[in-house]
């Protein structure tokens, strides 16, 4: 987002620790509402906290969030301490934050939203007055808290000075910075009419960009809690004005109608059936064929804010001025009291543009005009025929000229190849452009960071992978996408569906490489690599404990929840299995490999699909090619169900009768003898018998054969977290054997693929 211009009644705003604090008081535990005043308003210099609950008792808030306080303000207005968005009982990451309203609290302010921190972290208050946040690993996570570039948000009395950023979450769910995408600043450029005003009527009130764009301000009222009172960036032209209304490059008008700017050729939507995502160029802009750079003209139209880079000039110079800045997208101008010469504004990155009936304002958008008409001078002959032709002479002229006409297709259908090759390159180089995010690495880059590609990591149907080290001296896995037929498909379905999101749960895609015919994508390292290999791969000499395998559990639910229920378009997975879901050096699980993954829009119940995946994981419902998300909790259901048994869900290794786990499991479900088939290898899980009894029906819910009767993943998580209960009719009779051995098509070729080799770690 470009820049709006705030006013400086914000004054600074920071926890500031000081050698002068008292010493702290004893902490006791909290009810839920009610503030304790035991909590300290001071510290002492070499006091130490640890995010522990026999240290700080959490206190649980309604929403299912907690926190841990060690420090009040004197008003009781905020606190500071550890905070978890989820429930006591499954907490696995924390901020530490500011929280605003201790007795209904909201995060104003957290130091660590993109690196947060393990139970059992510890924040150090040190003899040189410096907080130290050092989490359970080891590791020393930064808190420059007076220098902090990046603001969560605003309150009164805080000033969002130049150079500083309000940077939106990635979701309400996912506190980690919304990067490469959009925020919102302060310069010294800019008008008057940007200077926002925020209605005050209650003490507590904070502003906050976001994850949609929009940049509201909430407040607190006693009697309802904490609510939104105004969007600061629709102004009076209501939802219009709001920069990401019909997202980038488009018109919005009347009721939030969304349009691309109407010329032959040079704007498309970029999804056709959510006009809201916003308009792309046909042909990009380049900076070494500025000479075919031109505008289209409109008129009466108003952009969010009319930031200033040339006063006082005409609109030809405008437009000049435009042309002579490679990333300049526009020239925005406004007309002055003369109506011949005004102000000019240049931005580098063009938002949603309103359209009003009568406006002095004219936006002329930069478009790259590709066509070109070479002329061909074709040589004409004026000989005479020859009157008289040897009959010799004319078999031959035929027979030459038969074969160059023949030489002339066979070119001509050859040259028409290459173009449609160059053209399909062209349009994936130009969806590569679009896609927000990932780095573009070169492949040299990638060459050298794996020692020409030495130390193999796995290996699978779509390619290898390999460990990597950058020259930060970053760890990274690079995936290596071999010569299958849908091998760029599968390129762009993995950088466009996960390129410009983030989640703690998912693996992060850093990159990617698309030279020549190579095609590379590049992750962050995974110390502890695929869970296959912890749960019945290797020796077992070191075994998962209850406690792990329920984290990951957890883990793996939230990551697709997140794919399903959070991000602007739903993400289909298609292709969960413990080769792709991988582990960190704590054992967190993230969700790995979208290479098959389908973006399906949110007002979609359901898709028709080609089959894609992996025998055994596959659910029934892919024998009619409709798939929703439920396919993703089925075969979430089926890794449950061998994280839980130890074993894979078909495995010849065991006698013929219990090839196939999930005949298995209805036997000893009909028999009461569950526990029979849990991991032989975990005394841990007999122990925790009871637990593991109530995780296999939600194993069994999810592997229902009617996929509307199937939990969704959110759900899944409630009852994870204790909040709900499993449905209570369950039906432990499960279809096992219909797609054990399926034929999976890639392209036009068709053939069976074992599940071992289908689709491997990637």
């Amino acid at each position: 987002m470009t820049t709006a211009s705030i006013t400086s009644f914000f004054s600074a705003f920071f926890l500031i620790f000081s050698s002068t604090f008292g010493i702290a008081s004893s902490f006791q535990p909290t009810s839920e509402g009610v503030l304790n005043n035991d909590i300290p308003t001071t510290a002492n210099l070499t006091t130490s906290w640890t995010n522990d609950e026999s240290s700080i008792p959490s206190t649980m808030l309604q929403d299912g969030s907690m926190y841990r306080a060690i420090l009040r303000e004197d008003k009781n207005d905020s606190i500071c301490g550890f905070f978890c968005i989820h429930g006591a009982s499954s907490c696995t990451t924390y901020l530490f934050a500011v929280l605003l309203n201790p007795y209904d609290p909201v995060v104003i302010w957290s130091a660590n939203r993109d690196y947060p921190v393990s139970y059992g972290a510890i924040l150090n208050f040190t003899a040189a007055g410096e907080l130290v946040l050092q989490d359970v690993n080891g590791s020393i996570v930064n808190l420059d808290y007076k220098h902090q570039q990046e603001i969560y948000c605003l309150v009164p009395g805080q000033k969002l000075i130049q150079g500083q950023k309000l940077i939106p979450s990635v979701s309400s769910t996912n506190w980690a910075t919304q990067k490469d995408s959009y925020s919102l600043q302060v310069t010294d450029k800019g008008h008057p009419d940007n200077v926002i005003l925020i209605p005050q009527k209650f003490s507590l009130e904070y502003m906050k960009l976001m994850p949609n764009g929009h940049l509201m301000v909430s407040e607190y009222d006693p009697s309802v809690g904490w609510t939104a009172v105004v969007d600061l960036l629709t102004g009076d032209l209501g939802e219009c004005f709001y920069p990401l209304a019909c997202g980038r490059n488009s018109i919005c008008s009347g009721n939030q109608q969304c349009s691309c700017p109407r010329s032959i050729d040079s704007f498309r939507a970029v999804n056709d059936s959510d006009p809201v995502m916003g308009c792309s160029q046909v042909t990009p802009l380049t900076c070494n064929a500025t000479q075919n750079h031109t505008f289209i003209e409109l008129k009466n139209v108003k952009y969010f804010t009319y930031n200033v880079d040339i006063e006082d000039v005409d609109p030809g110079s405008c437009r000049q001025a435009c042309l002579n800045k490679c990333s300049c997208k526009a020239a925005l101008f406004e007309y002055g009291p003369s109506q011949s010469h005004g102000n000019c504004y240049l931005p580098s990155e063009l938002f949603t543009m309103t359209k009003v009936n009568v406006a002095n304002t004219t936006a002329y958008i930069k478009i790259q005009n590709g066509k070109s008409n070479p002329s061909s001078n074709i040589p004409q002959s004026h000989d005479p025929l020859p009157k008289r032709k040897n009959r010799v002479a004319i078999v031959l002229g035929s027979a030459i000229g038969g074969f160059v006409l023949l030489f002339v297709i066979v070119v001509s259908f050859i040259k028409c190849i290459g173009q449609m090759e160059k053209m399909n390159s062209g349009m994936e180089e130009e969806d590569l452009d679009k896609v927000p995010g990932p780095t573009r690495f070169s492949y040299e880059e990638l060459k050298s960071a794996t020692k020409k590609f030495s130390k193999k990591l796995g290996e699978g149907g779509f390619g290898s992978v390999y460990e990597g080290t950058l020259e930060d001296g970053s760890k990274i896995a690079v995936k290596c996408l071999e010569s299958l037929v849908d091998v760029n498909k599968s390129f762009l379905a993995e950088v466009e569906s996960i390129g410009s999101i983030h989640h703690v749960n998912l693996v992060r895609l850093r990159g990617f490489c698309a030279w020549r015919s190579q095609r590379l994508l590049v992750y962050e390292f995974m110390s502890n690599g695929s869970l296959d290999q912890w749960i019945y791969h290797g020796n077992r000499k070191h075994v998962l404990k209850w406690d792990c395998r329920k984290k990951i559990i957890l883990n793996v639910a939230r990551g697709l929840a997140y794919l399903h229920e959070e991000c602007r378009q739903k993400i289909i997975h298609l292709d969960i299995k413990p080769q792709n879901i991988l582990l960190d050096d704590d054992f967190n699980a993230k969700v790995s490999d979208f290479g098959l993954s389908k973006l399906i829009d949110r007002d979609q119940s359901q898709v028709i699909t080609r089959m894609r995946g992996t025998p055994g994981y596959l659910a029934p419902e892919w024998l009619g090619s409709i798939i929703t998300e439920k396919v993703d909790v089925y075969s979430f259901g089926t890794v449950l169900l061998e994280i839980l048994c130890g074993r894979k869900n078909f495995d010849k290794s065991q006698p013929q009768e219990s090839w196939h786990l999930l005949p298995v499991f209805e036997r000893c479900w009909e028999q009461g003898n569950l526990l029979s088939i849990v991991d032989r290898y975990s005394e841990d899980m007999q122990i925790h018998g009871t637990e593991v009894v109530e995780m296999m029906k939600v194993a069994s819910w999810c592997l229902h054969n009617d996929f509307r009767k199937r939990p969704s993943t959110s759900m899944v998580i409630k009852v994870l977290e204790g909040v709900t209960n499993v449905e209570s009719n369950l039906d432990y009779k499960f279809s096992y054997t219909s797609l054990q051995q399926t034929t999976i098509k890639h392209g036009k070729s068709s053939k069976s693929i074992l599940p071992s080799i289908l689709s491997g770690p990637r």
